[in-house]
């Protein structure tokens, strides 16, 4: 499966990784069941799959406060990738 993945463009052309990086194999981790992995690959992946399940389920069922709910999972998502992201630049 890995060989089909999509390379980081911007890791490749500046050599700096992005803030989606690792989204993908964190993905392919949660899907063999590596969840420990899968957020230690990246940890924002778990908020992403909450957000996308709740409006996808929204699109079909709408629900009270749903626009709070999903701007509030939006924001969590968001701040989570930004701080994964800054500590990663710093750890490296």
């Amino acid at each position: 499966m890995e060989k089909y993945m999509l390379p980081c463009l911007n890791k490749k052309l500046f050599g700096i990784e992005c803030l989606g990086c690792g989204l993908q194999r964190a993905i392919a981790l949660v899907f063999q069941g590596e969840f420990v992995a899968a957020f230690k690959m990246y940890p924002a992946v778990y908020s992403l799959l909450i957000l996308f399940t709740v409006m996808g389920v929204n699109i079909f069922f709408k629900f009270r406060h749903s626009n709070k709910i999903i701007g509030a999972l939006a924001i969590i998502t968001v701040t989570t990738i930004v701080i994964s992201y800054m500590v990663k630049l710093i750890n490296n």
